[in-house]
């Protein structure tokens, strides 16, 4: 018998996905809030990640994954943020752009830059995230050439 699909644990790829998104979110709210990385990761492990994240278990979300790239985010802040200028045209630096595609390239940036995931995955997934966030409009074809642009200078070596 064929385990009921809504009932089934998710793989490690969708619970990387599922940390990407909260990852967008939360630096979202530490911009807005301007709370700490701290407190916003340790809200996001508590509150909405699931009820039953202990520090060992939860429902969804790789939460190893998500601090990860947070941190990273807020750690390699000032190089993203400028490899994200480069990326965009002239008229629009990165504090002209939504809040929600900052983080997103924040985010983005954090695992380019930051983690061994291989370029055309981060850009996939953080592709998934901006249609997630903007679901009828073009961002998505914005989020895929700015973190191309992006890939191609933190890993050239990757194209």
């Amino acid at each position: 018998m064929t385990p009921d699909p809504a009932t089934r644990a998710p793989s490690a790829r969708q619970m990387k996905s599922a940390a990407r998104l909260y990852a967008v979110q939360a630096l979202f709210q530490m911009e807005a809030s301007g709370e700490s990385s701290a407190r916003v990761i340790r809200e996001f492990l508590e509150h909405r990640f699931g009820a039953s994240y202990d520090g060992d278990e939860m429902t969804e979300g790789d939460p190893d994954h998500f601090r990860e790239v947070v941190e990273q985010a807020v750690n390699w802040q000032a190089r993203i943020d400028q490899m994200t200028d480069r990326a965009l045209v002239a008229k629009w630096p990165i504090a002209r752009i939504d809040p929600t595609l900052r983080a997103l390239f924040r985010a983005g940036g954090a695992e380019l830059v930051a983690l061994d995931t291989p370029p055309r995955v981060a850009i996939s997934e953080y592709v998934e995230v901006a249609r997630a966030f903007f679901p009828e409009g073009r961002e998505a074809g914005f989020v895929n050439a700015v973190l191309d642009h992006m890939a191609r200078e933190a890993r050239p070596e990757a194209f």
